[in-house]
């Protein structure tokens, strides 16, 4: 007979944002419930070697920058040397700090917490394979998969080298390499490109692109290309990698167009994979596709409809905000049997460069190909008040709107603190019409100064071009 304690209402495989999202609900709503996580700590990828440690790296070398600029500081800290090492202790604070956090919310929602890797024995039960090595096989009328992504390796590139490193690995570098090559210029190559720009390494940005995040407005990514160039990367557009040839003395990556970049380290950035090898999915029939990434309805659930999946493992959008709400919503169909929400389709992405960059909505290009009648306000940071105080002149809010009706469309900023200016737009455009108005921020009082006032001078600003 099985075990009561190896028997929940639902199994969460995967402790990150995703699986967290969906434990805490399914607890809330008085489900027996246990996350089953094959690491040591829970957290997940996003805390332990994605979202929380690159930006606390940024965190770190932005505070590095600010003080070197200052000119109360400048002639102290103006050439104090910090190592990656040390940025990389700082991280660690965060993540020890996150992961108590976490272990305190499971604790006290009464949430088990079962360490090993899980793998389908069947519809309706895993077996994990603890450190040790031993097995137990638990049962649940649902589960979640919540396994995340890891970086993608090509068969052919030498990951076991020390001088290549991926994502992940390049937390444990343990000293500041003179020059750095990063294959792929994606969210995480453009931050990673920005924290060793910062710390005097020479840093070539290996692009597969014609231009760096092609998915964000024109505007904000040349702005991001100016600024990295001015930090001395070497960006170099439209490249594919042909081989990689890692040496005693540095890694040569060889591209297809004949160029070489000979450095210190590779840091391989060039796309993720889904974390399902080993689950056993295929047995049960639920297909995986070939970027590892588990196939899903709009309602999350794979070919077995009590067998959920959510995050990362699903594909775009990817981030660990909206993970933690794909986990919440797959969760309320568990408990609920409906949910009477929906998950917003426009997302806003952060992207802790430096300066940082968030966005929401349609850009001009996407705008003019749907031939919609469109205007742009702007507000530059170098006209705030707040700016000139911090000393952050660099960057800009730019709003997209209707024309006609004055909704808002789309929200692009580029500078410090852009990932929280972002929400309050995200705010007004979630509206519904006519609240959705660009009107609203130039009719609104904001408190001066403030980086939030940029709403209206970019309001002013677009609704001046109408007339």
């Amino acid at each position: 007979m099985q075990d009561p304690s190896d028997l929940f209402d639902t199994l969460v495989i995967g402790s990150g944002p995703a699986g967290e999202g969906a434990a805490m609900k399914l607890a809330k709503s008085g489900r027996r419930v246990a996350v089953i996580e094959r690491h040591a700590q829970v957290g997940g990828g996003c805390t332990h070697w994605g979202t929380i440690p690159s930006k606390a790296l940024r965190q770190s070398v932005q505070m590095l920058a600010d003080y070197r600029r200052h000119p109360m500081f400048r002639s102290t800290v103006g050439h104090l040397s910090v190592s990656y090492p040390d940025l990389l202790r700082g991280a660690q604070s965060v993540i020890n700090e996150q992961v108590k956090t976490r272990h305190r919310h499971y604790g006290r929602n009464g949430v088990a917490i079962i360490e090993g890797s899980a793998r389908f024995v069947g519809t309706h039960a895993v077996e994990v394979a603890r450190p040790e090595g031993s097995h137990r096989r638990y049962e649940a009328d649902t589960f979640i998969i919540a396994t995340g992504s890891h970086p993608y390796h090509p068969a052919d590139v030498d990951f076991g080298h020390p001088r290549v490193r991926d994502s992940d690995t390049i937390l444990d570098l343990d000293h500041t390499p003179r020059s750095i090559t990063i294959y792929g210029a994606g969210v995480i190559g453009c931050e990673y490109a920005s924290v060793f720009a910062h710390l005097d390494v020479k840093v070539n940005l290996v692009n597969t692109r014609d231009r760096l995040l092609s998915f964000l407005d024109d505007e904000i990514t040349d702005a991001l290309s100016y600024h990295l160039r001015h930090l001395g990367v070497v960006i170099r557009n439209d490249e594919a990698c042909e081989r990689v040839e890692a040496l005693d003395d540095g890694v040569v990556l060889h591209c297809r167009s004949g160029k070489k970049f000979k450095t210190d380290v590779l840091l391989w950035a060039n796309g993720r994979t889904g974390t399902t090898a080993g689950l056993g999915l295929e047995e049960l029939g639920i297909a995986v596709n070939g970027r590892g990434q588990v196939e899903v309805d709009d309602r999350f659930r794979t070919a077995l409809p009590h067998v959920y999946a959510v995050g990362d493992v699903v594909g775009p959008p990817a981030l660990a905000s909206a993970s933690y709400d794909q986990g919440r919503f797959a969760a309320t169909l568990i408990a609920d049997g409906d949910a009477d929400w929906r998950l917003v389709a426009a997302v806003p992405a952060g992207i802790y460069t430096s300066p940082e960059i968030s966005s929401l909505g349609k850009t001009e290009r996407e705008l003019t190909a749907e031939k919609v009648p469109y205007e742009v306000g702007r507000a530059t940071f170098q006209s705030l008040a707040r700016a000139q105080i911090t000393g952050h002149t660099v960057g800009m809010l730019k709003l997209l709107f209707h024309r006609e009706t004055l909704a808002l469309l789309g929200i692009h900023c580029f500078g410090e603190d852009a990932a929280e200016i972002i929400h309050i737009g995200q705010v007004v455009m979630a509206r519904e019409p006519p609240g959705n108005s660009i009107a609203y921020f130039a009719d609104t009082t904001f408190n001066y100064p403030t980086m939030a006032e940029a709403y209206r001078v970019a309001a002013l600003n677009g609704l001046n071009r109408l007339f």
